[in-house]
């Protein structure tokens, strides 16, 4: 062939494209290419979270939100969470101390774990003398974390949907 060089009688030199130390060179910046076409895409695709500009706000907005935990343990405050897939359906159960009447609405945050745009929010209720009801789509599986609030007091709860 025009392409084989003889270097003696008995002995031919293969094409490039045959020759297995050129694919060995070759695989690496090509899985390099691949990899970095796989990245770009991800970052394209998912939500990444915000920075937080105002580091001092923050910190007082933490402290305002612990008062509120604290708040919710003097009322005894306690909730159950039952998620129905088929139904789209939530029902949340508040128990509380004896003297504390439960408000009419409740504002509810399903935040996902690890995925901030799969988080949900709505405001659930009264339905009956503890229950909270209302529809829910249906939750991705993982780990969730339910912020149940009202003026004063918020309840975090912790579901794992599988």
């Amino acid at each position: 062939a025009r392409f084989m060089k003889k270097i003696n009688e008995n002995q031919h030199v293969l094409p490039w494209y045959k020759e297995y130390y050129v694919w060995f060179i070759i695989f690496f910046p090509m899985l390099a290419v691949i990899g970095g076409i796989i990245t770009v895409i991800m970052a394209v695709q998912t939500n990444d979270g915000l920075v937080v500009d105002d580091y001092y706000k923050q910190g007082l907005e933490i402290n305002r939100t612990l008062e509120r935990d604290q708040t919710a343990m003097t009322y005894q405050l306690d909730a159950k969470i039952k998620i129905d897939d088929e139904l789209e359906d939530v029902l949340i159960k508040i128990t509380s101390a004896e003297n504390y009447v439960l408000p009419t609405n409740i504002n509810v945050k399903f935040l996902h774990s690890t995925r901030s745009g799969m988080d949900k929010e709505m405001i659930l209720a009264l339905t009956d003398e503890q229950d909270y009801r209302g529809k829910l789509e249906r939750l991705a599986s993982g780990k969730w974390y339910v912020h149940i609030e009202h003026n004063d007091w918020r309840l975090i709860k912790i579901i794992t949907v599988h």
